[in-house]
């Protein structure tokens, strides 16, 4: 195998984390996706930005996603991620959510999802403390005080992002009692496509799910606002494919503040292709040499068209690949065997569906 491919309806993550996929924000088949559903949040109202906030009361699981992790139907990625909180804080959680990783496609100004999820669990606080722990850190899992203002307290380094967005959660009224949190993807930064975008997003909507009213979803304009405030480093129209994409459709972005968003046809399965993420191994700087070779291996044998999944032209770890579905086998069996002719680790190939956006998982 060069790739995680399907075995008897279930998946092997380059992360390790075995899970099978559905709709949405899962993948590639299943019953969810489409449009952002309504959640089922469960406590106060987050108050307005600039006005004084308030601990909210923590709810019972059992309202939530509490028993997520015995449901034997449910995907094994969000029952590990709620047992996982469980097991480090010692409580369930209160909302579990999914977020799709996304990419870039070859026209500018198009994103769309990928059918790979990561995943939060949290719940809620009331005494100003978090709680952070992930199954890729195993051993840096971490207690923090939830301070508004001033310097952050020292974090491991993985954990320094979800805190930043935890502390402009709290600031805008969602959670400032402190949260408990775990984070899992099903990929790793290896695949090449970007991983911190749907982890805040997973983040923030899981957060805001357990400190908004009940019956009102996460609104998830304004915490695209939020994190493109508190992260101007990130990429923000991947964190609008993660919040705002739908199944079989990539998203136009406008350069124009206020504009509505459009979504345009992009469903390679409809069409009988497939669309395959290239990943290369090896050294950083044999990278650029290697993806060019791969991709000129898979035109040769019968790819339609290849892009970078990042938002530039500059070459990464990996490339999208889109071939008629007849040509997977040669495409594969091509490149595989140029890398192993030349003594090249060979690439890894990971199918991609075009799927949904972020939801709660019930």
């Amino acid at each position: 195998m060069t790739g995680a491919e399907p075995t008897g309806g279930r998946v092997m993550s380059w992360a390790g984390a075995p899970g099978s996929r559905t709709a949405g924000a899962g993948g590639t088949g299943g019953t969810g996706g489409g449009e952002p559903g309504p959640a089922a949040p469960v406590t106060a109202a987050p108050a307005a930005p600039g006005t004084p906030v308030t601990p909210v009361t923590p709810v019972t699981a059992d309202r939530a996603g509490g028993d997520l992790a015995r449901r034997a139907t449910a995907d094994p990625l969000y029952r590990l991620v709620a047992y996982a909180l469980e097991a480090a804080h010692g409580r369930p959680p209160a909302a579990v959510w999914s977020a799709p990783y996304a990419f870039h496609l070859g026209s500018p100004g198009l994103v769309a999802a990928a059918g790979w999820p990561t995943a939060a669990a949290a719940a809620p606080r009331t005494d100003g403390l978090v709680r952070l722990s992930s199954l890729g850190h195993p051993a840096d899992s971490c207690d923090l005080p939830l301070t508004l203002s001033g310097p952050p307290p020292a974090a491991p380094a993985w954990a320094v992002r979800p805190y930043a967005v935890l502390r402009a959660l709290a600031r805008a009224g969602y959670g400032p009692g402190g949260t408990d949190l775990h984070v899992q993807g099903s990929l790793t930064g290896a695949a090449g496509l970007a991983t911190a975008e749907p982890t805040d997003c997973a983040v923030a909507l899981a957060v805001a799910d357990v400190h908004t009213a009940t019956g009102e979803p996460p609104d998830r304009e304004r915490l695209a606002r939020l994190l493109a405030g508190v992260l101007p480093d990130g990429d923000d129209g991947l964190r609008r494919a993660v919040l705002f994409a739908r199944p079989g459709r990539a998203l136009l972005l406008s350069a124009r503040p206020g504009r509505r968003r459009r979504h345009v046809a992009f469903d390679p399965a409809a069409s009988g292709a497939r669309l395959v993420l290239v990943a290369v191994r090896g050294e950083a700087a044999d990278r650029p040499r290697d993806l060019a070779r791969a991709v000129a291996c898979a035109r040769r044998a019968g790819a339609l068209s290849a892009w970078p999944p990042g938002p530039g032209p500059e070459p990464g770890r990996s490339v999208l690949v889109l071939l008629p579905e007849a040509r997977l086998a040669a495409v594969r069996a091509a490149v595989a065997e140029d890398f192993r002719d030349r003594g090249r680790p060979v690439p890894r190939f990971l199918n991609i569906a075009v799927a949904g956006a972020a939801r709660r998982e019930e």
